[in-house]
């Protein structure tokens, strides 16, 4: 599916002549075709999209899912939950495959995750990031922010896995993530390979903060200006990308869960990433907003100023010694997400239980 006319849409022309670039935030088929077409150069998994596109498509998936049943007897739920999500991982990357050529293997990737219970295990998330890179050359491999996420981010790097941060929300993580990336590439560089290909990204899940300083309004009866608090997230994404600059980080910083249109067009003009799910992608593309760079526009001091007093989950966030590496799996946000991550691979596999043991 494409619209037909995609070059006078905004998410076109937020891509061209401009160092954005666009991913779609999903591994669907047909919301990946929409989203090439629109001038997206990547596309994202995690579980909770996995599962969300299964549940869609399901009647495209059921008869693959009784086959990898048949085809593994012994297999567990996990195993053949996993030989699911690599499929449709591969099929995204497959689509993606003619822009991974055409960019000269620097964009077009699927960035597909590792698996959230592991949160804690670098080991385990190393050894997965490895095993995934190796299923297709435009394999981006998602690891989250936690104090084991950034060890393992570190040494697959050196191992030239391509990485892409997850589970991820403040300054603090970023910086933490850009400068493992730098010891791997250094690491890696010194035992003679070449790092000119690699292009790890760094997520700020900013609508995933926004959520979380309402719950902490909500529960502790902050009152704030309406409206302030969707202003969080760009805020710290801003300032994120202002210190990347500055540092010369390699890392690019990725701006992903999506809640209105500021997630977007305050972003314009970075050289950036920003993952957009299909049904923002739609309402976007019908807008009348106007594309133009906004990247170092500053989100009002006042604005800021009020966060920062009022919030002291939002200066955890906002200022680079707010959190400690060890204090990263404990952020509310980050417990959010973790937690809404492992109960839908658990649903996943609920999903495959049913085809291995139907109801009798």
């Amino acid at each position: 599916m494409s619209i037909a006319t995609p070059n006078a849409s905004p998410l076109f022309r937020t891509v061209r002549g401009s160092p954005t670039d666009v991913w779609n935030d999903s591994c669907s088929p047909k919301e990946l075709e929409y989203a090439i077409g629109n001038g997206a150069v990547g596309a994202t998994t995690n579980p909770s999209i996995v599962l969300a596109v299964l549940k869609k498509e399901f009647d495209a998936w059921k008869g693959r899912l009784g086959e990898l049943v048949a085809e593994n007897p012994t297999a567990t739920e996990d195993a053949i939950a996993w030989k699911l999500i690599e499929e449709m991982g591969l099929r995204g990357a497959e689509m993606l495959m003619p822009v991974f050529e055409r960019e000269k293997h620097l964009k077009g990737r699927l960035s597909m995750q590792t698996n959230p219970v592991n949160y804690m295990d670098a080991p385990a998330l190393a050894e997965q990031a490895v095993h995934f890179d190796g299923l297709a050359p435009n394999i981006q491999v998602k690891i989250p922010a936690t104090a084991a996420g950034v060890a393992a981010i570190e040494e697959v790097t050196r191992l030239g896995v391509n990485i892409n941060a997850t589970v991820s929300f403040t300054l603090p993580q970023a910086i933490a993530v850009a400068e493992a990336v730098e010891r791997g590439l250094q690491r890696r560089s010194k035992e003679g390979h070449d790092i000119s290909g690699m292009t790890p990204v760094c997520t700020l899940m900013i609508g995933r903060l926004d959520d979380w300083l309402k719950v902490v309004a909500a529960r502790e009866g902050v009152v704030t200006t309406p409206g302030y608090i969707d202003w969080a997230g760009v805020a710290t994404f801003k300032k994120a990308y202002g210190v990347f600059k500055a540092r010369g980080y390699r890392t690019r910083l990725l701006a992903a869960a999506y809640r209105h249109h500021l997630h977007w067009s305050q972003l314009i003009g970075g050289d950036i990433v920003l993952t957009i799910p299909y049904e923002w992608q739609v309402q976007f593309n019908k807008s009348d907003i106007g594309v133009e760079p906004r990247i170092d526009k500053p989100v009002d001091p006042a604005i800021v100023d009020d966060l920062y007093r009022k919030f002291g989950e939002f200066r955890r966030a906002y200022d680079e010694d707010g959190l400690k590496v060890a204090e990263f799996d404990r952020y509310g946000a980050t417990v959010r997400t973790l937690r809404s991550f492992i109960e839908a691979y658990r649903d996943l596999t609920a999903l495959v239980r049913n085809a291995m043991l139907p109801p009798p």
